[in-house]
């Protein structure tokens, strides 16, 4: 072999390093802002109930009322499958997960409702269920029942409803605390957040609680919902929602967005409020754009056509919330929300079929492209991520094995985190 090439340049180190030094504060802002998919497991739904009808066995309960539904209206794997359109492939694998799933784990993420689902109630009364529902969050951890993700939902920040929402927050967190160290999956749910100051006031909030319960700074985060159209277009014309997320200072984890107030403040009329109607995918549609690369997570709303009465009817709700489930999952909203227990068969069963439907195509794809075969698609590292977050979005839910999915790529799961940029997985 000859000798190489001698390479030569014409720009100097230092032509270089000043190019390094101009752009310093937007390598660090970039860091800052945009640090990636978190590394956690994200549930794929939240289940609000009222604080006055939370008790000890609301998780096992609805397990169990779900599990009744389906054995009076579709009790087995065939009926199941043929009210929502599932595949015969696929009936067996699904009926049987979600079955599992209603035994041992129903409620991914549970949020103790002090807002529209309380309602305005006396004080006394609202401090009293304030302690109680710390007291059941602190003894369900203890004794092993709480969900994986359990919190409230405080009443907004909007004047009238101020100081009984902080008033809500604090007596909840004090008496949490009280108990023991707070749960790792502690959430905070901020509804009805107009604009960015009232963002930075709630991060405020948890900073000065961290410091009068003796807790490490940045320990409580919260959720923001998206409810009100100020939320996603200010009155300057400009997006809200990144403003927001800056606002927080690193607390925000999640967007949530509110299906009917946010409906309801477009002038869409009741009957055709839902989360496919065209105002809910604008506002969707922002969020996800601001959200992307910050680490801050999506949450579609709910539906308010419940699985109750005749079999007709529970058939035709279980549809449409799977239709709207299996729409929010393709459109990349892999959470919403469930308020009725008649809600988590079809939950699931539409989480289950989108991931185990799509493994044989992601797995091959991936396979391929760390072989460097191609496979016959030319995908790139941000397709690859995709599919490796793809995979591993299936296995945290349960809807796939990491024995199959190895299997089927070659790749264990701590290969999946590093090309779906969670190292931390």
């Amino acid at each position: 072999m000859g000798q190489p090439e001698q390479v030569t340049t014409s720009l100097t180190a230092a032509v270089r390093a000043g190019i390094g030094a101009s752009l310093a504060a937007v390598d660090a802002d970039l860091a800052r802002r945009y640090p990636g998919d978190p590394s956690n497991r994200q549930p794929v739904h939240t289940v609000y109930v009222p604080a006055d009808r939370l008790a000890p066995d609301t998780v096992r309960s609805w397990g169990a009322a779900a599990r009744a539904l389906l054995a009076e209206h579709a009790p087995d794997a065939a009926s199941f499958a043929a009210v929502l359109g599932i595949s015969d492939a696929l009936a067996a694998p699904v009926h049987e997960r979600v079955l599992a799933k209603l035994a041992h784990e129903p409620v991914e993420d549970l949020r103790i409702d002090f807002e529209d689902g309380y309602g305005p109630r006396p004080d006394a009364e609202e401090d009293t269920a304030a302690v109680r529902a710390a007291h059941l969050l602190a003894a369900a951890r203890a004794a092993g029942t709480a969900p994986p993700f359990a919190g409230l939902r405080m009443k907004c920040l909007e004047a009238p409803v101020r100081d009984r929402g902080i008033r809500t927050l604090d007596i909840f967190l004090t008496t949490l605390l009280a108990e023991g160290p707070l749960p790792e999956g502690l959430v905070i749910t901020l509804p009805k957040v107009g604009y960015a100051e009232q963002v930075t006031a709630m991060a405020r909030l948890c900073e000065e609680f961290e410091k009068a319960g003796g807790l490490p700074p940045g320990r409580l985060t919260f959720e923001i919902q998206i409810e009100t159209t100020q939320a996603v277009l200010g009155a300057d014309g400009r997006a809200t929602v990144a403003r927001m997320i800056d606002a927080a200072g690193g607390r925000v984890t999640g967007l949530h967005y509110g299906t009917f107030d946010y409906s309801a403040a477009c002038q869409v009329s009741a009957a055709h409020q839902a989360p496919d109607h065209p105002a809910a995918d604008h506002a969707k549609a922002v969020m996800q754009v601001a959200a992307a690369g910050t680490g801050v997570r999506l949450s579609d709303g709910s539906i308010n056509v419940l699985p109750v009465g005749p079999a007709h009817r529970v058939h035709h709700a279980w549809r449409l919330h799977h239709g709207l489930v299996r729409r929010a999952l393709a459109r990349a909203f892999y959470q919403g929300w469930d308020m009725h227990p008649g809600q988590l068969p079809t939950r699931y069963a539409a989480v289950y079929a989108f991931y185990r439907e799509g493994l044989p195509a992601a797995a091959a794809r991936l396979a391929a492209y760390t072989a460097g075969t191609g496979g016959g698609v030319l995908d790139e590292p941000a397709t690859a991520r995709a599919l490796s977050g793809f995979l591993l979005r299936g296995l945290d839910c349960g809807a796939l094995d990491e024995a199959e999915v190895t299997g089927l790529t070659g790749l264990a799961r701590p290969r999946l985190a590093t090309l779906a940029g969670r190292s931390g997985s």
